[in-house]
């Protein structure tokens, strides 16, 4: 699940987008247009007044320009060569009771439940020298979320981790190192943020990170629906549901990724560290052994003067991963429930997605996610998710005269695959779901809408509302609904 915290557009918006081209331009720009990588180590260009968007960072996922957060088109850029930041975020939800005529060892419980997870991060960085950073996040956490994070494919609270504590704990999520080179094109001024110094850069540049870190800090980003601490909390409408990241129980890995920004659109690739099992806190420490590799297509435009992204992700991991059909046929021939982890060994599995991100006027942006995996084997790191469907709209507050406030409202639609039905079917659990048998499948279908209300510049207090039917797709329990209170601050 993606962890990353608030940050604004970091730069001035600029003209990197394009009118819509044909694939031999593509390729001859590919080909021809890259630049110097000496020249990425000359001084720092001066922004001009319109520059592109930064890249997306380790925890700082991005977001409307909605605060004095984001650079101005006409700043000058703010240099620095070390930051401090904070954030602490309290979330609450409240779980009604609802219809269940039975229920397994990983079903959302049907009683009414409220919990509640908090977290403080610090977001220590340096720079080396030009063009790179180094940024370390040591983090406190303590919570749970409802049914101890079981009992849902699409997940209501992603504040909250697959393994809670009743206690206050101290972890060091994220080190890592990021070089940025220069390959021309116009100048932008970068805003001091959370995991970003402040800075320059120009639109072509090559992006790498090295260290620990979330492949969501990268992959999969979307300025509407991706900040679980300012905008949707549901796991199936921040990122695509499909996508089984490779990541720890807190959902972070060990890897490394490279980005290619140039004119119009954008090339990434990474390869993380998957878990020694499923969801759990410690990674494989044989490197290469259980790998997974990400890559992802960007393409920027503009459509009626509104700027848009489409992006085209897939995966491809090998692990030690269970088959659903030899645990189920292993159970039926020994009398037993379904097991997948009697069954794991090393196997390949992947997926895709498409993102959509596109704004229709100053103040509403329109987002959509859909994906696909191969649905035969058991899922590695994120949650029990085949195939996703989601979209919605986020309109900032300006027409009230609220312009640092935000409110969205999301849809999802997920499933899973055959061959999971049939081994839930017989008892079997998921990495989340689990409710000893399902007569009954279906989508499970999630709506959210919340309502970010600034009441100071840092400081931003979140009603939210969901409603989920056939939860851990499963027509025979639900629908449920689930009421959040969040409240974030940031420095």
């Amino acid at each position: 699940m993606d962890d990353t915290p608030h940050a604004q557009d970091r730069t001035a918006k600029v003209s990197t987008h394009r009118a819509l081209t044909g694939p031999v331009a593509a390729l001859i720009t590919l080909l021809f247009s890259a630049g110097s990588l000496p020249s990425a180590l000359a001084a720092p260009p001066a922004p001009t007044p319109e520059g592109g968007e930064a890249s997306p960072t380790p925890g700082t996922a991005p977001q409307p320009d909605r605060s004095s957060a984001a650079t101005a088109p006409d700043a000058a850029p703010v240099y620095e060569n070390w930051a401090i930041h904070g954030q602490s975020t309290l979330t609450q939800i409240y779980q009604p009771g609802f219809r269940s005529p039975y229920r397994g060892k990983q079903s959302l419980d049907p009683g009414s439940r409220g919990r509640e997870t908090w977290d403080v991060t610090l977001y220590g960085g340096v720079r080396p020298w030009r063009g790179a950073e180094i940024w370390v996040n040591p983090e406190v956490d303590q919570g749970f979320g409802p049914s101890n994070t079981f009992g849902l494919g699409g997940y209501v609270s992603a504040e909250a981790y697959k393994l809670g504590s009743a206690t206050p704990y101290v972890r060091l999520q994220r080190v890592f190192f990021r070089q940025t080179l220069d390959l021309g094109g116009e100048a932008q001024a970068i805003a001091p943020d959370l995991n970003q110094l402040g800075g320059s850069q120009t639109a072509n540049r090559v992006v790498l990170t090295v260290g620990k870190f979330s492949s969501f800090d990268v992959f999969d980003t979307n300025k509407y629906a991706h900040d679980t601490r300012n905008d949707f909390l549901n796991w199936s409408l921040i990122d695509a549901g499909n996508f089984d990241q490779a990541g720890d129980a807190w959902g972070y890995s060990y890897g490394a990724s490279a980005e290619w920004y140039q004119d119009w659109w954008t090339i990434r690739a990474g390869v993380f560290d998957l878990p020694t099992v499923p969801a759990y806190k410690y990674l494989d420490p044989h490197l290469g052994h259980q790998v997974q590799y990400v890559a992802e297509v960007e393409e920027r435009h503009t459509i009626f003067g509104q700027d848009g992204k489409v992006k085209l992700a897939g995966f491809y991991s090998r692990g030690l991963f269970g088959s659903y059909a030899q645990a189920t046929a292993l159970g039926q021939a020994t009398g037993t429930t379904p097991d997948i982890q009697a069954v794991r060994r090393l196997r390949a599995k992947g997926g895709g997605s498409v993102n959509v991100e596109q704004a229709l006027t100053a103040d509403l942006g329109f987002f959509l996610r859909a994906g696909i995996t191969d649905g035969t084997s058991s899922v590695s790191s994120f949650t029990d998710i085949d195939n996703t469907v989601s979209f919605g709209l986020s309109l900032a507050g300006k027409r009230w005269d609220r312009p640092d406030d935000t409110v969205g409202i999301g849809f999802a639609r997920n499933n899973i695959s055959r061959h999971m039905k049939r081994y839930l079917g017989a008892g079997g659990l998921g990495i989340l779901v689990g409710d000893g048998k399902l007569p009954n499948s279906g989508p499970e279908s999630v709506l959210e809408a919340f309502y970010s209300f600034a009441i100071v510049k840092g400081v931003n207090l979140t009603a939210d509302y969901q409603f989920v039917n056939n939860p851990a797709y499963n027509r025979d329990r639900g629908p449920v609904n689930f009421l959040g209170a969040r409240l974030h601050a940031q420095f």
